[in-house]
């Protein structure tokens, strides 16, 4: 919600179907990461307002959860619609929050509008199946219900259509939504999505968002996990703190669906088409400045095309221009904040100070870090072993198709990967052996659509977001048996 003068928003948490300012007074700038400049000022929120918001979903839930399905559907396509009318507006906001550019927020309103519109018809999915008995006169079935209360913990990344995954499918089945955004994120992440489903009528409860200032996420997130009424834990974030929320939820016997970080690799065996795949690899690598999780990290390079492939690949980076996100040209916009910028340039100058070597960038260039590609870089580096979200990638040279399925192997996560080959039938093959939930073959790896099934293995989470598979976690299965004659018993 804004109110006032429009180039500083006053945004407030929403609870119950009002905009409320937090129970203890505070708030905090929401800064541009391109101008550095405050956004808007924003509600700093802690667990009591938490609970407000907790207490209403659950007051919320019967109501929202026996509706019919056609009130419930068109509850989605009024926000739509919404969001279609907004899409300016919109754009320009992810531009102010989170550095996004035009074709990344393009990328996030086109998955929005299609979430939107695919949930509608969740409302009409079956919500369960006749079972088989053994018993005589018995009837058996297996029947979905909506959990309750979900939380829902958004990153800052792709706020816009992070935040709607996290929230939309659940919504749909019949549940209630808690919404905790990033901190970098208040607006696009968290407050939009409440304004644009209040525009749709959603009836009040059914949707709060609780906004928060840095430090207090924690806060925030241990009272989602732990309160009674909390009956399922939607994040996306860091394996980190996806860990931690895991512990704390198999404490409390609650289910989180975890969609965490991941060091994604992209094969290019010799076979591939060479132009083709440096084109797909510079974008998979440094759309949205490498601020994606699905970014390829590492680019595995069979040694026939090594050469010429990472002289092609260089020259591509090097040509991509950086700066501020509002201007369609620029393709690597500001880092979120300084910490990430930090970061990044903390990593790169190790792997150099450890033998790898720059071919492109490695400068800082506040806000923005410049499109890099390293090689050489020691298997041991930071940069080689964690998740960096910043426009950087590591060319590195494989031997064949076994050296390149095991390079891509040698890590904790397992998100995504791309293969690049003139052989499908190869790739799938080489796809079957690789430990990551989602393979492209003949693209890059930053790739989503509403209904897929959209998760990883390892370290990098588990459970799969998807309007497909969204059931899966976000309803309770119940058995019901029935009878049409009595039972003998035998006393």
């Amino acid at each position: 919600m804004s109110t006032g003068d429009e180039r500083l928003r006053e945004v407030r948490h929403y609870i119950d179907g009002e905009w409320v300012a937090s129970l203890n007074g505070r708030d905090h700038a929401d800064n541009d990461p391109w101008t550095g400049r405050p956004l808007a000022r924003v509600a700093s929120g802690d667990a009591y307002d938490t609970q407000r918001a907790i207490e209403a979903a659950h007051a919320a839930f019967p109501g929202w959860a026996e509706l019919p399905p056609d009130t419930r559907q068109l509850v989605f396509l009024r926000a739509a619609d919404a969001l279609e009318q907004r899409r300016r507006e919109v754009t320009d906001l992810l531009a102010a929050e989170t550095g996004c550019g035009a074709h990344f927020a393009d990328v996030q309103l086109t998955f929005c509008l299609s979430l939107l519109r695919q949930s509608a018809a969740l409302a009409y999915s079956p919500s369960g199946q006749i079972l088989p008995s053994n018993l005589p006169g018995s009837r058996a079935l297996a029947v979905r219900r909506p959990v309750g209360v979900v939380a829902a913990i958004a990153p800052w990344n792709a706020a816009l259509a992070l935040a709607g995954r996290a929230v939309a499918g659940p919504l749909a089945l019949g549940n209630t939504v808690v919404l905790k955004p990033s901190e970098e994120s208040p607006i696009t992440g968290g407050t939009l999505w409440a304004e644009l489903f209040a525009e749709a009528g959603l009836p009040a409860g059914v949707l709060n968002v609780v906004t928060h200032a840095s430090g207090d996420a924690g806060l925030i997130a241990e009272e989602l996990v732990t309160h009674p009424h909390v009956r399922r834990i939607s994040f996306t974030g860091s394996t980190v703190i996806g860990r931690r929320l895991a512990e704390l939820a198999a404490r409390h016997l609650k289910r989180p669906v975890l969609q965490l970080s991941g060091h994604n690799p992209l094969i290019v065996l010799a076979d591939a088409d060479l132009d083709y795949a440096v084109s797909a690899a510079a974008y998979g690598a440094f759309v949205h400045q490498g601020e994606v999780c699905m970014c390829a990290r590492r680019i595995l390079v069979e040694r026939p095309i090594a050469d010429e492939f990472t002289a092609r690949f260089t020259e591509k980076v090097a040509s991509l221009r950086t700066g501020d996100p509002r201007d369609p040209a620029t393709v690597v916009g500001p880092l979120i904040n300084q910490w990430a910028l930090s970061l990044v340039s903390r990593r790169v100058e190790e792997a150099v100070a450890m033998g790898a070597r720059v071919l492109t960038g490695g400068t800082p260039q506040p806000p923005c870090y410049p499109p890099t590609v390293l090689t050489d870089v020691p298997a041991d580096a930071e940069i080689a072993t964690e998740e960096t979200f910043g426009p950087v990638a590591i060319v590195a040279v494989v031997e064949d198709r076994d050296d390149a399925l095991a390079q891509a192997n040698a890590t904790p996560y397992g998100l995504t990967a791309s293969i690049f080959t003139g052989d499908t039938y190869r790739a799938l093959d080489l796809a079957r052996r690789l430990n990551v939930g989602i393979v492209h073959i003949n693209d890059q790896p930053v790739n989503d659509e509403p209904q897929m099934p959209f998760g990883g293995l390892k370290d990098s989470g588990y459970g799969r977001f998807g309007l497909a598979f969204t059931a899966e976690d976000f309803t309770e299965l119940q058995w019901v048996s029935l009878r049409d004659t009595p039972r003998p018993f035998p006393f």
